[in-house]
């Protein structure tokens, strides 16, 4: 019977993904577990972020919260979805993530409430993510991107040809249209990621 009904949940949820045609399509639950259609955010240029508290990439909510304010009034949107499938490194409940990114990096942009990005759990959003935009490799430039190639590599030496999201602050760049522009895992230089969000606000496109 679980069988069953697991394979029913799994084809349920491949309809779905099916069924949407862009980020726009979807609907997820913010950090009190209220509805949010995206289709909220037509016209806007959105960040997408899987997000934790106690990782060592979470310093960068400092420089998330900067984009933000940077781009915000020029069409930007930064959309925070706390998972704690990568070292249980997000533990707390979405009031206590919330308390946290706020008090100790002035976070002002949407969060919502916490999912799984990776398995039979995984929310709709980031399957479609993920269909879009791959994996493409870590920067190895990163001091720390070696380290995560390495030890990806020893778990599964294929890691690298699959799509499923790899680690905490890796972030998709839409367009206003609900198209999944890029994708960007958290080594990637926030620099590099804040000149395609320029371009994207003021051309449509950044050329990727």
């Amino acid at each position: 019977m679980r069988k069953v009904t697991f394979l029913l949940t799994a084809i349920l949820s491949i309809s779905t993904i099916m069924a949407q045609n862009s980020v726009l399509d979807f609907t997820v639950k913010d950090r009190k577990g209220n509805d949010v259609a995206l289709s909220e955010y037509k016209g806007k240029v959105l960040l997408i972020v899987n997000t934790a508290t106690r990782c060592g990439f979470t310093p960068q909510y400092e420089e998330l919260e900067a984009l933000y304010k940077n781009y915000k009034d020029k069409g930007l949107e930064i959309l925070d979805f706390p998972c704690n499938q990568f070292g249980n490194q997000a533990p707390g409940s979405e009031e206590e993530i919330h308390e946290f990114c706020t008090l100790n990096f002035g976070t002002d942009f949407p969060q919502f409430k916490k999912i799984e990005v990776n398995g039979p759990g995984e929310d709709p959003l980031f399957t479609y993510l993920k269909k879009e935009k791959g994996f493409e490799g870590f920067d190895l430039n990163h001091p720390i991107g070696g380290k995560l190639d390495e030890m990806m590599r020893k778990m599964d030496p294929d890691f690298d040809k699959k799509p499923d999201i790899k680690w905490n602050f890796t972030k998709f760049l839409v367009g206003k249209d609900g198209k999944v522009i890029a994708r960007y895992e958290p080594t990637h230089d926030i620099k590099l990621i804040e000149q395609d969000i320029k371009k994207l606000l003021e051309t449509g496109c950044c050329c990727k």
